[in-house]
């Protein structure tokens, strides 16, 4: 069983509290965060796009920006390569954009999946030669692509590389790095060990929006200009799942309130397409709904019809394109919800179950859907999990980690077994002969120094908070906390003694338990659980008897029962009433 843990991080929270006129409930909440010291705890409740960093102390961004300008003035062709998923399609479009307004002979290409892969490949420098291009410019992508960026310099190109990935390394055996960056002209990457840029954790399209904002002053655009194109880097960070901490945060939170005005047809259509009523886009929703929709594209089809979503220019066709991604995400997720089914079969019935690394070989699999499914499989073990996928040149596959894994590191150590392969601590994606999977798998295992303690699953309790504690007013001031997300979670709550006085199983696929419940101090809330409710009702028939659960469905109820929960108020009718969501119970 997971195990429930406190969060006990030490601050003086009556004093944080009292300064910034706050409950201390709240100030314990932004400590778990990581945030420390009163400058810190001031930028998170009230920074603004002011406390953005300079983007001219990133390595080679003003470089990058001056060699555009050249290209630009002497109308030399530039095309963009980015990438399929959300990240490398809003940077695509942010470049392309503002590349467009300035004037600039630029196209853009956009790798199939499938028939290309990841990144920057062979065929597309080849391509873009072929077809007089003269500069190479790549976003979300490149800083893997040392041989490919060789071609390119060799075949007359200028290179310009903008990316956020972990720069390819050799490790010695003295245990020094050596980090192998391409020959490109320029290479913009706050990931690059000498670069000095305060915050190394932006994604690709934040860092081509900080090449446009130097770019624009390089050709003398006023910065609001540069700042049309927050919206769009905001989007990326939470569809690239970023740490939404220091910088990420005021991108994420500035760019939310532009996205919710947005003057952009394609994502207004796609909002209302799927249902979000205007000036209601959340971090959430890009996570959960309008993000999938674009991947969706890139996934089943091509990315290039998510790009042409934005760059529609009218709302009849953002209408067109919004439903066209809607449906692809529809089916998306039907075949997710197959290999998701076949990949648990596989851990269940045979010796994977007793690996610390998942390695996962599903060869009928949409190999665009490896991602995902190694997510969802993530979630129910809480090991790190690799998904793999039979394609045209032998096997492709994509990874998601746990916090006490780093994947690319491990990946790094049998490097000898792969044809391609990069990502993050917590992702990544590879492709590899098909006689390579099984060794794949016992490497990956034989090196790990995963614990038993590592793959047990926790669960953090912010502040262990009695339900008679919740008001309107605290409620309201935990909006201060948003946007939620990576390394910014929504912040939860526990306690203990809690009594089911009545239950009901509600929802079109009987997923929704609605309680009343009664605090150990007398009050009476709604509480609702969303998930497994025959799970949840088996639990309590094994704790007390199936009596017990069918008299609480009857409403005379008794049972008591611990619950991990988030306070909301839920508007009825006019009226608004204090309800607890129950995320965890025991």
């Amino acid at each position: 069983m997971e195990q429930w843990v406190v969060s006990a991080k030490k601050a003086d929270f009556k004093g944080i509290a009292k300064k910034f006129g706050i409950d201390q409930v709240t100030a314990r909440i932004i400590r778990n965060r990581e945030v420390v010291g009163e400058q810190a705890v001031e930028e998170y409740l009230h920074g603004t796009l002011k406390n953005l960093h300079d983007p001219r102390q990133m390595k080679d961004i003003v470089r990058a920006a001056k060699l555009l300008r050249e290209k630009i003035s002497g109308k030399k062709r530039i095309r963009i390569l980015g990438d399929y998923d959300i990240d490398g399609i809003q940077s695509v479009y942010i470049l392309y954009s503002a590349l467009s307004r300035c004037k600039a002979q630029v196209d853009y290409e956009i790798p199939d999946r499938i028939t290309d892969g990841y990144g920057v490949n062979e065929r597309l420098i080849l391509q873009a030669a072929s077809q007089g291009i003269d500069t190479i410019l790549t976003c979300d992508n490149g800083i893997a692509a040392f041989e490919e960026i060789s071609l390119a310099r060799e075949l007359g190109m200028t290179v310009v590389i903008t990316d956020h990935h972990e720069i390819p390394y050799e490790e010695h055996e003295d245990g020094e790095r050596v980090y192998k960056i391409p020959p490109a002209d320029a290479v913009v990457n706050p990931k690059q060990p000498d670069c000095p840029y305060p915050f190394k954790n932006l994604c690709g399209a934040a860092v081509a929006f900080k090449l446009i904002q130097v770019l624009y002053q390089e050709l003398g655009r006023s910065e609001e200009k540069a700042f049309l194109y927050l919206e769009n880097a905001a989007f990326a960070t939470v569809g690239d799942v970023m740490d939404l901490q220091g910088e990420n945060r005021i991108l994420v939170r500035e760019g939310l309130k532009a996205l919710n005005r947005t003057k952009n047809y394609g994502i207004r259509a796609l909002a209302l397409r799927c249902q979000i009523p205007p000036g209601g886009i959340k971090a959430y929703h890009i996570g959960f709904v309008l993000g999938p929709c674009l991947n969706a594209s890139g996934r089943l089809d091509t990315a290039k019809r998510a790009l042409m979503l934005l760059l529609a220019e009218s709302a009849e066709e953002a209408e067109k394109y919004a439903g066209d991604l809607y449906d692809l995400n529809v089916s998306r997720k039907e075949m997710t919800e197959q290999g998701v089914l076949q990949a648990q079969e596989q851990v269940e019935h045979t010796r994977l179950k007793e690996d610390k690394v998942l390695v996962i070989y599903l060869p009928d699999c949409h190999e665009s859907l490896a991602g995902i499914i190694a997510g969802r499989i993530r979630e129910q073990y809480n090991r790190p999990v690799f998904v793999l996928t039979k394609s045209e040149e032998g096997v492709k596959g994509s990874g998601r980690s746990i916090e006490a894994y780093s994947m690319y590191e491990e990946m790094t150590k049998c490097k000898e077994l792969f044809l391609k392969y990069g990502g993050h601590p917590m992702a990544a994606g590879l492709s590899l002969p098909e006689e390579c999977v099984e060794p794949l798998r016992r490497k990956l295992n034989e090196n790990t120094t995963l614990t038993d303690n590592d793959l047990r699953g926790k669960v953090v309790i912010d502040v262990p908070m009695p339900l008679d504690y919740i008001t309107k007013e605290l409620i309201q001031e935990l909006n201060v906390l948003e946007p939620f997300g990576k390394a910014n979670e929504k912040p939860v709550f526990a306690d203990r003694n809690i009594r089911i006085l009545s239950m009901r199983i509600l929802g079109k696929n009987q997923n929704v338990c609605r309680m009343q419940v009664r605090s150990a101090g007398g009050s009476d809330f709604t509480a609702v659980y969303f998930g497994k409710t025959e799970q949840f009702l088996n639990y309590f028939k094994e704790k007390y008897g199936g009596n017990a659960v069918e008299q609480t469905l009857a409403g005379q109820g008794g049972m008591s029962v611990s619950f991990v929960y988030y306070p909301e108020i839920d508007t009825y009718l006019g009226r608004d009433n204090i309800q607890i969501i129950v995320k965890k119970y025991c």
